[in-house]
């Protein structure tokens, strides 16, 4: 699902704001899921608000699986082209134009919603070619009575949606009481509206998360060049931001301990210059450390340590109690200087430090 205007109702998405997300990406975060609990999905019903069911590597895959996970029931939605400001890409298809449903001014003015549960085609199995469509009621925007009676049926939301939405969707799901797979930014795990959600362990990131540039998103052909695209068999792809999976479905790598050295043994071996020379340093206004680089957390420091929001990708809930975040209001009890610098950002010698999060290791579990 494409990057929306936060007024989605009255105004169109931005043209060239189509990001795909590739099936290969998909099949790898649920793989993760799969080989943690292979039951994770069965007799499960999942929702995926996508862009467009037609085009939705989503769809393809659960489809394609649907009695390999043992789903109860596949639920796919769309906007409506109207929505939209790419009319190239989202021309009626000859699968809707010679459908005996197929009308006009509804392709335009209506969503759609495509369903799998049973055998339609009667060839022994359930999968994509079995997909029962129709128009819905309302466009498909997701905070429509429509939807969210779907997200209440769900037991699963899975999808890529709006970067620029993000939080609103988030609590949109959380408030039909759904677990979720859901691709944001990385920078997401400090809004207000999110942080506590991790901290809590409620939701947390996915197991497919190997920092800036690792997932390619396929762009429409048309849109401009940019850098941090590439041409694929003649497909256009572009890497998103720190995109990232956000899920409340467990798996495998939250479990493993994250392998440390001590706070002298760091010092020697470390190869960041400023940990050599002047060792862990005090922030200006947390009482806590600053540690630089995850791999240099000391497994023998027992107070508070600040550490970049990529530790999430590596966070082990057994390992590490998370007990704040350095903005947007998610403040912990040790910040020493309220007032400081008037924000809440953490200083060292007087320098601003980018976002962190503090953390701090359970008893025990060094």
């Amino acid at each position: 699902m494409p990057k929306v205007n936060t007024s989605l109702g009255s105004a169109k998405r931005a043209k060239y704001d189509e990001f795909y997300t590739q099936y290969s990406d998909i099949e790898k975060e649920m793989n993760a899921y799969l080989e943690f609990d292979p039951d994770v999905f069965k007799n499960k019903t999942i929702l995926l608000p996508c862009d467009d069911p037609e085009w939705s590597n989503f769809t393809k895959y659960f489809a394609q699986n649907f009695e390999k996970l043992g789903l109860r029931k596949l639920i796919s939605t769309s906007y409506a082209p109207n929505s939209k400001d790419v009319d190239d890409l989202f021309a009626p298809t000859l699968f809707e134009t010679e459908s005996s449903i197929f009308d006009p001014k509804k392709s335009e003015t209506n969503g759609r919603i495509f369903t799998l549960t049973r055998d339609v085609n009667k060839d022994k199995r359930v999968d994509f070619k079995d997909l029962e469509w129709d128009y819905l009621q309302g466009d498909g925007d997701f905070r429509s009575q429509e939807l969210m009676e779907l997200r209440n049926e769900a037991d699963v939301v899975i999808t890529n949606p709006p970067f620029s939405l993000f939080r609103e969707f988030l609590s949109w799901i959380l408030e039909g009481n759904c677990d979720l797979v859901i691709l944001g930014n990385m920078n997401a795990v400090t809004y207000k509206e999110v942080f506590p959600l991790i901290k809590e362990n409620k939701i947390w990131l996915g197991a497919t998360r190997n920092g800036v540039g690792s997932m390619w998103f396929e762009v429409l052909n048309s849109a401009p060049d940019k850098t941090g695209q590439k041409i694929i068999d003649g497909k256009k792809y572009q890497t998103v931001g720190s995109s990232a999976w956000f899920t409340s479905i467990d798996h495998g790598l939250r479990h493993q301990p994250l392998a440390l050295m001590t706070e002298k043994d760091n010092r020697k071996f470390t190869k960041i210059d400023e940990l050599k020379e002047s060792g862990y340093q005090k922030y200006d206004n947390y009482d806590a450390i600053e540690v630089p680089q995850v791999q240099a957390i000391p497994s023998d420091y027992e107070s508070v340590m600040g550490v970049p929001i990529t530790f999430l990708s590596k966070y082990n809930p057994s390992q590490f109690e998370i007990v704040g975040a350095s903005d947007n209001g998610a403040v912990p009890g040790y910040l020493k200087l309220p007032h400081f610098k008037s924000h809440n950002e953490p200083y060292v010698n007087g320098s601003k430090v980018y976002k962190r999060l503090f953390i701090r290791h359970r008893m025990g579990a060094k």
